[in-house]
């Protein structure tokens, strides 16, 4: 079964997509966020090119797994998001997945100008794998 995960920012959306065993997580792009309309659209585009069966949205937890005031609006756009597509979307914790993609694309070499644009896609990516590792223990 394939899954979207979406990691929401106020500028960006974060996409990553697994297999189709739902077994591996890879990041899949960043949305643009111009217009709440046009991200909705583009993720129900990802949902129907994709085939994904199920959407994360990664939710933004304080450190003492509290919700502030970022978890308050992402949980708006999930409300908005299960009005536009015909899968079930579920939350997971997202706590410090920036600070990890930032720490892995350091590893790996990648310049600061491709860390900008890559960060909210392999964010996600990083909390789809925490997401698919749980569903198979």
């Amino acid at each position: 079964m394939r899954i979207l995960a979406l990691d929401v920012g106020e500028k960006r959306v974060g996409v990553a997509v697994s297999d189709a065993g739902g077994v591996i997580a890879q990041a899949a792009g960043v949305i643009v966020r111009r217009s709440r309309r046009q991200v909705l659209a583009e993720i129900r585009a990802r949902v129907a090119a994709s085939g994904a069966a199920r959407i994360v949205v990664g939710l933004p937890l304080r450190m003492d797994g509290t919700e502030g005031d970022a978890a308050a609006g992402v949980r708006k756009f999930i409300d908005a998001l299960r009005t536009v597509v015909p899968v079930p979307v579920e939350v997971q914790d997202e706590r410090l997945s920036t600070a990890e993609a930032d720490r892995v694309m350091i590893a790996s070499g990648a310049r600061r100008t491709r860390r900008r644009a890559a960060r909210d896609a392999v964010a996600a990516a990083l909390f789809l794998q925490t997401y698919l590792d749980r569903q198979r223990h």
